[in-house]
């Protein structure tokens, strides 16, 4: 086995490990099942069927988390955080994705060694790939780097060996080595994205949970810049899942469907995997009645009656049967979110050629036809076969060469409080400080890098500073954030404090004459500062904190 091999991890699921429950889908659902002392009992398909075979009393010990992943997005985490499971009882967050990752780690290394023929390998001797939304916040992605460091993924000492790929970045790597037939094609007309460079493209990475949007610009080399600061929204494909339940709901009553939900919850999970299947097609479907469904609807009226006040279905000798017109409605609040998002890009002076669909709901011919007829005008569409795994083949090209994706933009503005000369025309009153060097004004906002400025992949900033007093003995920095261009003090609406490193100054011979060396790492998912004193060669060391507790 190659030793610089890749196992990549997706917080979208892992691959399918549900054969022998009779799904066929290239990954797990992100499902994860506790007992009742909050210990790890069952992942994926396994959790899924091993809870819905319990008796509603045992259920109500257990912890089945779903699609927990969105849990995650659109919020400020910090290590307390805690999420609801099924029935309604909570638990850590870290927990619960931490025993995820550790069931992944675990299973990979399991298959990896059983084909090895006696060797036996372990997690140090691999580089991990972690794959996160792009649209989430630095907290989340710490979060997750925080919970595959407890399960041994990595160690402090070993850190750089995991490797954390945004979805659509990856995407976006896999698809630009695809050929022509590489890609899914409504017409005879077979298309490849474009190499060269100047090349200009959206990538949209529409998965189960979050619709994910970028801009790339093909580089000299074939390396990625983004463009446009990542963008979406949390209505992904689970979304349209959501709306045919409602409407099943609407057809049999509230009280009907929720015995029924409450009752035979593995039949529900099966009857959802079928429409899961049905639903990426542009056509009237056609759903067998589950057996238990149609028992407790003829127990209150000829089952067909259920069906007279509805608009789009019909009952078909056992079989829902739901018109093409009333499937699309399902999607009406999905696809006008990702116009919405799509449609800003367009405002920006951007030269697109393409629009890049992946991700599992991009197999979807109503979404993939929608935004044709919505974007076809001004420019392309392209869907590369097997969208869903394209983000896990592009996150292994990514984990060998990071530099494929070289510069992004900055989410935030970034910089210090620092100390300037007072000055009485501009700086607060309540600023001053005074000592035998002078006047000086405190907490001064110092920009390091500024919202939407690109920042290459490990592009490392150096700045000098200087003491405020000739006798001082250590200087300390601490590190803001702001979606503000250029705040004036640290203490503005809008900053957030990140953390602080203190570097010792104890060579003061040289009194004010001496420098203290900042470096800062931004361009990858973690932001690193070190503090160097010259003089003295004392170093201070810091990684940005992104989760409050």
């Amino acid at each position: 086995i190659d030793m610089h091999t890749r196992c990549v991890i997706s917080v979208c699921g892992a691959p399918c490990l549900g054969k022998e429950h009779g799904f066929e889908t290239p990954k797990t659902p992100t499902c994860i099942l506790f007992n009742e002392d909050e210990e790890f009992f069952k992942f994926g398909y396994d959790a899924k069927m091993a809870y819905t075979k319990m008796s509603n009393q045992e259920a109500k010990k257990y912890y089945l988390f779903e699609n927990f992943k969105m849990s995650l997005y659109g919020k400020q985490l910090n290590r307390n955080l805690t999420i609801e499971a099924t029935n309604g009882k909570s638990m850590s967050a870290m927990k619960v994705i931490t025993e995820t990752l550790r069931y992944l780690k675990e299973h990979a290394l399991k298959t990896v060694n059983d084909n090895m023929a006696g060797a036996k390998l372990t997690a140090s001797d691999f580089t991990w790939v972690l794959t996160l939304p792009a649209i989430w916040d630095a907290s989340s992605k710490q979060f997750m780097r925080e919970a595959a460091t407890e399960t041994g993924i990595v160690t402090e000492r070993t850190v750089d060996k995991l490797v954390i790929a945004l979805e659509p970045e990856a995407a976006s790597l896999w698809c630009k080595k695809l050929p022509s037939d590489g890609f899914v094609t409504e017409t005879s007309v077979k298309e490849k994205l474009e190499q060269a460079p100047g090349t200009q493209y959206i990538v949209a990475d529409c998965g189960g949970g979050t619709i994910d949007i970028t801009v790339h610009e093909v580089l000299d080399g074939g390396a990625l810049k983004e463009l446009y600061k990542a963008s979406g929204n949390g209505l992904g494909g689970q979304l349209v899942d959501q709306k045919f339940k409602n409407f099943l709901k609407e057809i049999f009553s509230d009280d009907l469907w929720d015995e029924y939900e409450r009752t035979y919850p593995a039949e529900l999970q099966r009857m959802m995997y079928g429409f899961s299947i049905v639903k990426c097609a542009d056509e009237d479907v056609e759903i067998s009645c589950p057996f238990n469904l149609g028992e407790l609807a003829q127990k209150r009226q000829n089952i067909e009656m259920f069906f007279k006040t509805v608009q789009g279905a019909s009952w078909d000798e056992g079989a829902i049967k739901i018109s093409k017109e009333k499937m699309r409605s399902f999607y009406d609040e999905s696809l006008s979110g990702i116009t919405k998002n799509l449609k800003e890009i367009q405002k920006e002076d951007f030269r697109i050629s393409y629009i890049l669909l992946v991700g599992g709901f991009a197999s979807s011919e109503i979404l993939r036809k929608h935004i044709t007829k919505q974007f076809g005008k001004q420019c392309r569409m392209l869907c590369p076969f097997g969208a869903q795994e394209a983000i896990i083949k592009g996150a292994v090209m990514y984990g060998k060469r990071p530099e494929l994706v070289a510069s992004r933009k900055s989410a935030f503005t970034y910089g210090i409080s620092v100390s300037e000369r007072f000055d009485e025309s501009k700086h607060k009153a309540e600023k001053l400080l005074s000592n035998k060097e002078g006047k000086w004004c405190l907490d001064i906002f110092k920009q390091m890098v500024k919202i939407g400025e690109d920042v290459g992949w490990d592009e490392t900033r150096e700045h000098m500073f200087s003491p405020i007093a000739a006798d001082q003995t250590s200087c300390v920095f601490r590190f803001f954030r702001t979606e503000r261009e250029n705040p004036m003090y640290v203490d503005e609406w809008g900053l957030d404090p990140l953390g602080s490193c203190t570097v010792a100054m104890p060579d003061t011979r040289r009194g004010m004459n001496r420098n203290i060396k900042l470096e800062i790492t931004f361009g990858s998912t973690e932001i690193k500062a070190t503090a160097t004193d010259i003089d003295s060669n004392s170093t201070a060391f810091v990684k940005i904190d992104f989760m409050s507790s």
